[in-house]
């Protein structure tokens, strides 16, 4: 399985959750977010990890122009996308672009059902809100494009077993405070997803 720890405010936690063995660091460039990072802040960090880990960029509400310009200057991966928009509007994003589900009803996990997709649960402020989904939505469907995010912690993933899902994407529940990641959590968390 994939993990994704997000919310990666400093260089520190970036290299700690490499070490321990994430595959991709989210980076969000939502003003309103306690883990809010500037792209001049986060290229500083990106620009000195090592090859072949996932560089993923959180976007809300941003124009398209908007995300390709900070995804080129950061050298981004992936673009999460955590507003509403279309299959065109993905397909104009200048990076891969991956798009979040925020599930009020378990109908709302079957959209974008031919792309990767990231589904977390709503909330009204976007990401780390350490809320969880009903597991039972995920009940007779296929998970394997499907990344689950929302209120995982290294102690709950062993629910996850039976779904096969795509990836696993981590924030508040590896912190000691909001912004900054906890090392034991972190390795405790990707030692327990990748065991699945």
């Amino acid at each position: 399985m994939r993990v994704k720890i997000c919310g990666i405010t400093n260089f520190q936690d970036a290299i700690q959750a490499i070490d321990a063995g994430a595959d991709a660091l989210g980076f969000v460039f939502y003003k309103d977010s306690p883990r809010y990072i500037t792209p001049a802040n986060a290229k500083k960090i990106i620009d000195r990890l090592p090859p072949f880990i996932g560089r993923v960029g959180l976007f809300v509400n941003e124009g398209i122009d908007t995300i390709d310009t900070i995804a080129k200057y950061c050298d981004l991966t992936l673009c999460q996308i955590h507003f509403e928009v279309d299959e065109e509007a993905l397909d104009m994003i200048g990076s891969k672009a991956l798009p979040v589900i925020r599930a009020k009803k378990k109908e709302d996990i079957l959209q974008y059902s031919d792309r990767y997709r990231l589904v977390d649960v709503y909330c009204e402020e976007y990401g780390g809100s350490g809320k969880r989904l009903n597991l039972e939505w995920f009940d007779g469907i296929d998970c394997s494009k499907i990344i689950l995010a929302g209120g995982l912690t290294p102690d709950n993933l062993d629910e996850l077993k039976k779904y096969n899902f795509y990836g696993v994407d981590v924030s508040s529940g590896v912190e000691r405070i909001k912004g900054k990641k906890d090392y034991q959590k972190v390795t405790k968390f990707i030692a327990n997803a990748k065991s699945l």
